[in-house]
């Protein structure tokens, strides 16, 4: 069942990239990472720490999530900016020809 998931993850992730293309599928997948990633492990931890079992943390993990998700965006936005920057910068490098227009009349 879990090969069925990861198949079906990465067909919807192929496809998504093909779709908005890699600098946008990349930015749509660490938005939604980050954020997950975090809110698992504060929970198993917390869940540790707290209970002696870390599945009570997972259960529990509905009010500390909101809290995680609104920290974490911040982060999530320096790092899409950061990427844009690449991008950018990447853009900027390429040999461009600046010319004036002149118009037909003269």
């Amino acid at each position: 069942m879990t090969y069925l998931f990861l198949y079906v993850v990465g067909l919807v992730l192929i496809w998504w990239i093909y779709r908005v293309g890699w600098i946008e599928a990349l930015k749509t997948v660490i938005k939604v990472l980050v954020p997950s990633i975090l809110i698992i492990l504060f929970n198993i931890k917390a869940g540790r720490l707290l209970f002696k079992n870390p599945l009570v943390g997972i259960v529990s993990a509905l009010p500390t999530s909101i809290f995680i998700y609104k920290g974490s965006l911040p982060l999530v936005a320096s790092i899409n900016n950061w990427i844009d920057t690449k991008r950018s910068n990447y853009d900027e490098s390429k040999d461009v020809i600046d010319t004036e227009s002149v118009p037909l009349d003269d």
